[in-house]
């Protein structure tokens, strides 16, 4: 027998059945084995509305968008966990692939929902929070599950969701998980931060990204542990459920990390419980791992993961950040990594051309969590893979040891002057002058140099003072410095999950 997503969940229940799974910001609780009964209610409900069809979800973080996600694990017809930041047109693209036959959205997204309903050949939605009931399509939540019966139906298959890519660089791609597949990756999450039935973690990002449905909800309900739902991030408040819950664990990326060290600086809270926190996404810098040390747990675990292979291809603890600083570790658990040659033509491209140590490459990787490919999309999915290795697109540099340092995207890479010049690296350096809060880099047009470097800074600073701050440094060459700045820039554009949206800043800047 092969384990998979649910049989976790049911072992949680048969050994903690009066635990609490979920608790609400309202001071609502779930107990595994109400947690249990709501779903099986849900996924016989929703079998009686749609058969063995797939659902989609656009819901706030939320006790039932984990509700959505286990019922659909136990119909094992896959949930799409659709991003409710997006406009009505971005989400009818996405819905298109999945062959989703019934919408599933809270108030906060009730709008967004109709308009995505009236644009596409769904006939059936389920609301909770009772928007829009009074609708002939619209079914509510709560009423659906009062009158079905709390019997499991027989799975369908053994599908879990289909999870998103954050599109960055490019429109953003549905990928289907079985549930075996991401049992892996929740698996790797709860042996590496050690996690077990006395845990309690709060969950602050959006429950439809691959890092907080693996990494984060799913491990913890695998290991029996309490999830405190934060429906949005806000710092003090953050900060509030960690000290009133005792909490233990809390997901945040590198931008949510500044914001909870500002906060904890700023006010008094018991945060003693705290012993682990999972960051990645982008750099956790020296200087942040440090004061998160001082002010929240030194207990800080530097991840990396992309939608494709799940949310844990590498690993650093907290002994091994503090020896070296912005590692995002080696190779996790299933896991089996290489850093390779970036070939001028996709066509070249080598899985066995391994770069030496201090050298950037790619990261390429295999795993038996990793994804088949993109819904529907056949040509992305053939230049994903290179002879069974998951090809991540993301640039690193291996020391002598073996550890890793994510340095860019390739798709970000700029070519300035016949030389290839990574945006992260250059940020990465200008952060570290005291004045500046926030940068992006990007590359501009330019008659002589094919592009030129250009930076949008917020801080406290000027073009003559950073442009002399990098003259003098020795980490950044001097043709990787900027030859144009934009100071003064009051915030920067940010995927959810904290990722520069270069394109935004490109044509909002320059």
């Amino acid at each position: 027998m092969v384990m998979n997503c649910i049989d976790a969940f049911d072992r949680s229940v048969r050994c903690h059945p009066k635990r609490d799974a979920v608790r609400t910001e309202d001071g609502r609780r779930l107990t595994y084995a109400e947690l249990d009964e709501r779903t099986d209610r849900l996924a016989a409900g929703l079998d009686s509305l749609v058969g063995s069809d797939r659902i989609a979800t656009i819901a706030h973080t939320s006790a039932e968008a984990v509700e959505a996600m286990i019922a659909s694990q136990k119909r094992g017809a896959a949930n799409a966990q659709l991003p409710f930041r997006s406009s009505p047109g971005e989400l009818v693209g996405m819905l298109e692939p999945t062959d989703a036959s019934l919408l599933l959205f809270d108030a906060p997204n009730a709008e967004t929902a109709l308009a995505v309903l009236d644009r596409t050949d769904i006939e059936v939605a389920v609301s909770v929070g009772g928007e829009a009931t009074d609708r002939d399509d619209v079914r509510d939540y709560e009423a659906l599950l009062e009158e079905t019966d709390p019997e499991r139906p027989d799975p369908h298959g053994n599908e879990h969701g289909i999870l998103y890519t954050s599109g960055t660089t490019t429109a953003s791609k549905g990928v289907l998980f079985e549930q075996d597949q991401l049992w892996y990756g929740s698996t790797q999450v709860v042996m590496e931060h050690g996690i077990d039935r006395h845990d309690v973690a709060v969950v602050t990002t959006p429950w439809y990204h691959m890092v907080t449905t693996d990494a984060w909800i799913l491990p913890h309900l695998q290991a029996g542990a309490t999830l405190v739902i934060q429906e949005a991030f806000d710092p003090p408040e953050t900060l509030s459920l960690i000290d009133e819950h005792d909490a233990t664990g809390v997901l945040a990326v590198p931008t949510q990390l500044h914001g909870l060290v500002d906060a904890a600086e700023a006010g008094e809270y018991d945060l003693s419980a705290l012993s682990y926190i999972r960051t990645g996404g982008s750099v956790v810098t020296e200087d942040l791992a440090t004061a998160a040390g001082e002010h929240l747990t030194d207990g800080i675990y530097n991840t990396y993961g992309l939608t494709e292979g799940g949310p844990n291809l590498a690993f650093a603890d907290p002994e091994i950040q503090t020896e070296k600083p912005g590692t995002i570790g080696k190779e996790s658990f299933t896991w089996e990594l290489r850093v390779v040659e970036t070939p001028p033509s996709p066509d070249e491209f080598d899985p066995t051309a391994e770069v030496d140590a201090g050298e950037t490459g790619e990261v390429i990787g295999r795993s038996p969590g990793m994804c088949d490919g993109y819904l529907d999309r056949p040509e992305r999915t053939e230049e994903l893979f290179a002879d069974g290795w998951l090809r991540t697109g993301d640039v690193a540099r291996i020391d002598e040891d073996g550890y890793l340092y994510i340095v860019d995207r390739v798709d970000n890479m700029i070519i300035s002057g016949g030389e290839n010049v990574y945006p992260q690296e250059v940020e990465e350096v200008i952060a570290r002058h005291p004045d500046v809060e926030e940068v992006a880099v990007v590359g501009l047009d330019d008659e002589t140099w094919g592009s030129r470097i250009a930076a949008v800074v917020r801080g406290d600073t000027d073009e003559e003072t950073l442009d002399e701050f990098l003259r003098d440094s020795d980490d950044l060459a001097d043709f990787k410095r900027p030859r144009e700045y934009v100071i003064g820039a009051d915030s920067l554009p940010r995927t959810s999950t904290g990722k520069i949206r270069r394109e935004e800043v490109h044509s909002e800047f320059f």
